[in-house]
């Protein structure tokens, strides 16, 4: 009886040692995407402008406080929290941001830029910028 006892311990054992050494799959989690991604939803082109002073830290459309000096950015239609791409056709710089506020007003503009964005993309001495905005992510905020 003993000896049966002993054969099963082994092969238990052995079992579990040849199955601690196979592969098995690794389960990573990340904290944050890379602009690389992300499937591109939605592309435009067209001219971007950038807006500061007159709305430093007034209460945005999302209702968080405008800094101009942060990166963000201001939409007509995307909803608040949508993830973007946004590059400078002209110097090929990009950044990637997030929608929080309402305009342009104008209708050809397709969108509005934070200052510290618009320096991100080196356009702040133009005022104005031929640019392709890719959406990365919709954001579930307000439209």
């Amino acid at each position: 009886m003993l000896g049966k006892i002993n054969k099963i311990s082994i092969i238990a054992c052995l079992t579990l040692i040849i199955t601690a050494c196979t592969s098995s799959v690794r389960f990573t989690s990340k904290t944050e995407k890379s602009a690389n991604d992300y499937n591109n939803l939605r592309v435009q082109t067209g001219i971007a402008s950038f807006y500061s002073d007159e709305f430093h830290n007034k209460i945005t459309y999302s209702g968080e406080v405008y800094d101009m000096n942060s990166v963000s950015a201001a939409h007509p239609f995307f909803p608040m929290g949508t993830l973007v791409r946004v590059t400078n056709l002209a110097n090929k710089k990009s950044i990637v941001l997030k929608i929080n506020d309402r305009m342009p007003y104008r209708p050809d503009r397709i969108i509005d830029l934070s200052l510290g964005a618009a320096r991100v993309l080196g356009f702040v001495e133009e005022g104005l910028a031929e640019v392709k905005v890719e959406v990365l992510e919709w954001g579930k905020g307000k439209k």
